[in-house]
């Protein structure tokens, strides 16, 4: 009797991520599925003061780089700053324009701090590459070039300073670091994240072994989003026990900030209401 020739060994479809979408899935299954698949997609909350103030500097800062080097200065990056600007979450103007001189501020020290001749080797570049099972994609804020080789520099803007596991343990830059050495044809083990309120950076130098890990981190967490999405897809028009279970709710503080709050009951009741202008730093 012939055998029949199964499919073993014949590799399965790549699973095409980004670092956001990776991270909405492990916060919580059900906020992916609001944000990526349910059509027509449930209605957003309104913006955040502090999101608005982050994507202000990072579109700032890539204009800034944009320039010729010799039209780069700090009261330029100022001035960036506030033709950038928008008051989207803030609670009143007052509010906004301060936050915005703070901004400034920021900017200015940051880029007064770099040397004069310092030119990055990609601003805000996508990336996309096979990373083990998965495809990695994404867009970096920053490549430099440092001793040969590159590095993978992060923005933050949050309120609270970082530390040297923060850039060790991102899956994000981990992963951008992956899809930078393919897409660029360079060497790429270095991570930084540069946190602009305090003036510091938390880098790390990665090894084989630590980004392994974290690609295995990301095919697992890929692979379980993919089997939720293809139970979906497969299920009955209008199914909810398939949407429930195969995404669960998944609640914790960051239900307070979450954008499909008003269409979450357990969200609601797991954390409490929050300003839009609630999580910006006071100082």
């Amino acid at each position: 009797m012939q055998q029949q020739l199964g499919l073993e060994g014949i590799p399965g479809k790549l699973v095409r991520v980004t670092p956001a979408r990776l991270s909405t899935w492990a916060g919580c299954p059900r906020r992916y599925r609001m944000t990526y698949l349910d059509r027509p997609a449930p209605k957003r909350g309104g913006p955040w003061a502090n999101a608005t103030l982050g994507a202000v500097v990072h579109n700032a800062l890539k204009a800034y780089f944009e320039l010729r080097p010799d039209k780069r200065t700090p009261q330029r990056a100022e001035l960036l700053v506030h033709r950038h600007w928008k008051s989207d979450g803030f609670a009143d103007a007052d509010q906004a324009a301060e936050h915005r001189r703070r901004a400034q501020r920021w900017v200015h020290d940051y880029v007064a701090e770099l040397p004069a001749d310092f030119t990055p080797v990609a601003v805000e570049r996508w990336v996309s590459a096979p990373v083990g099972e998965i495809i990695a994609e994404g867009r970096v804020d920053r490549v430099d070039e440092r001793d040969g080789e590159l590095v993978v520099v992060d923005y933050k803007t949050g309120r609270h300073g970082l530390r040297v596991d923060d850039a060790k343990n991102s899956l994000a830059l981990g992963l951008y670091a992956l899809a930078v050495r393919t897409t660029l044809r360079r060497p790429c083990n270095r991570v930084e994240l540069h946190h602009l309120p305090t003036g510091t950076v938390a880098a790390w130098d990665h090894t084989a072994e630590s980004l392994d890990g974290l690609r295995e981190r990301a095919e697992t967490l890929a692979g379980e989003l993919q089997e939720a999405t293809d139970a979906l897809e497969s299920a009955s028009p209008g199914s909810s026990t398939v949407a429930e279970t195969a995404f669960p709710v998944r609640t914790g503080p960051h239900c307070s900030w979450c954008d499909f709050r008003a269409h979450c009951t357990e969200g609601q009741q797991a954390a409490p209401d929050l300003r839009p202008w609630s999580l910006l730093g006071d100082g």
